[in-house]
């Protein structure tokens, strides 16, 4: 993929007009405007995309096939949703990537039909690091066919995952190694290209749950050599809708649970049942927001999706590592906080924007509702991440999670720092 040169500075100069593209930006709590930080569980979205779904809506409203007009131009739609899809994933056939309701019912269904292949002398390989719908999927799965599930053990001092333990879990029994391209609890990013190599090196198939990273970093499955890759739309700015690409070979050879009149080819196989067209139409106006933000960075409006995207995530990933910092180094000076997870700039690049805290007086929760009096949203609990919660043992309370996206500020960081410092 192609990536224009972007300013360091693009973002930080423009976060306020993209902030005006987002109306769920302007609500105020309690006379003050309300900080979003909740983005790992689901991100706001621009008008954009909250006009692209009323437009189908109001005049396109129709199922698949039909030979009149309203039905036709939906089809033309999702037509266009699968190319854009496939260039967000940087997929080269558009016909492999499919939707459904999110990412865990896309996985369960495929898990399935993966399951279909093992036998009680196969393995396969999770880890102590992934959200829960890269987990239980493959171990209800493997429970099934009777394999065997090997756990990959994580470093309890940053939160990454134990590489020397991931190699020695792969061997010739090994069918599947399910891994996530970066922690939602965390913010770790996996070594994904690697992992993927190794499990290839076994003929084991590889799936990468991208739903955490999609909203912060340019995803391509060419270059990760997986076989799988799951995310969700709301996760990078759009509806509630999950996306999955796979290998034409495997998608065309495994047996896909349906009804016997869906179609046998791609990647109507996969679309189990009738689709959310509108929350599709809303996906493909999440990835034009994106497409549009790269060829503003770029100062190049000519540039295709493609390559606006990369630009878009160019700028992006600048622009959070900035944000992430200047959290980190604000909640190092606060002693009652333990942030779980990365905190050396110097490994800035290994993680994420999404920063998980405990407090040594108050519980998660506590903190949590602290903050939500005073407009300031974050998450508590384990956030599906029940491996890693569990692994360090902080269930049942959890931790605080803060989530930064392109859309956040640094003032924002600031108010929340100042509130943080503010805690009984």
């Amino acid at each position: 993929m192609s990536v224009p040169t972007i300013s360091d500075t693009f973002l930080q100069n423009q976060v306020h007009s993209i902030r005006r593209q987002f109306p769920a930006l302007a609500r105020k709590v309690n006379e003050r405007p309300a900080i979003y930080l909740d983005g790992p569980a689901g991100t706001q979205v621009p008008q954009s995309v909250i006009d692209a779904m009323a437009d189908y809506l109001r005049y396109r409203n129709a199922n698949h096939g039909g030979v009149f007009v309203t039905s036709r131009e939906s089809d033309a739609m999702l037509h266009e949703a699968h190319a854009a899809a496939a260039d967000l994933l940087n997929a080269d056939d558009a016909d492999c990537v499919f939707f459904g309701q999110n990412m865990t019912s896309l996985t369960f269904a495929i898990s399935r039909s993966l399951a279909r292949t093992w036998n009680q002398d196969d393995e396969i390989v999770v880890t102590r690091l992934d959200h829960d719908a890269n987990v239980s999927p493959w171990v209800m799965a493997a429970a099934d066919a009777g394999a065997t599930v090997r756990y990959v053990a994580i470093d309890k001092s940053d939160c990454t995952l134990d590489l020397d333990d991931f190699r020695a879990k792969i061997n010739d029994r090994t069918r599947l190694v399910a891994v996530g391209c970066a922690s939602n609890a965390s913010g770790s990013v996996n070594a994904v290209q690697t992992i993927c190599g190794w499990a290839r090196d076994v003929g084991a198939v590889s799936f990468l749950d991208a739903v955490h990273f999609a909203p912060h970093v340019r995803i391509d499955v060419t270059e990760f050599g997986c076989d799988f890759l799951a995310c969700s739309a709301y996760k990078f700015f759009g509806p509630h809708t999950g996306i999955m690409w796979g290998r034409r070979e495997l998608l065309e050879e495994l047996v896909a649970y349906k009804v016997r009149p869906a179609p046998d080819d791609l990647p109507g196989k996969w679309m189990t049942g009738t689709q959310s067209h509108e929350s599709i139409a809303g996906t493909l106006a999440a990835i034009e927001y994106l497409a549009d933000l790269g060829r503003e960075a770029a100062g190049d409006h000519g540039l295709s999706r493609r390559d606006a995207l990369s630009a878009a995530y160019a700028a992006i990933s600048v622009y959070e590592r900035q944000l992430v910092l200047h959290l980190l180094e604000g909640l190092a000076r606060i002693e009652a906080v333990r942030v779980w997870g990365i905190t050396d700039a110097g490994r800035v690049a290994e993680r994420l924007p999404t920063v998980s805290i405990t407090h040594d007086r108050l519980t998660a929760t506590e903190v949590a509702q602290h903050l939500a009096e005073r407009g300031i949203f974050v998450w508590n609990g384990n956030y599906y991440a029940l491996q890693l919660t569990e692994t360090l043992g902080l269930e049942p309370a959890g931790m605080v999670r803060i989530g930064l996206t392109h859309y956040n500020t640094i003032d924002e960081v600031d108010r929340l720092l100042e509130e943080i410092t503010k805690l009984p």
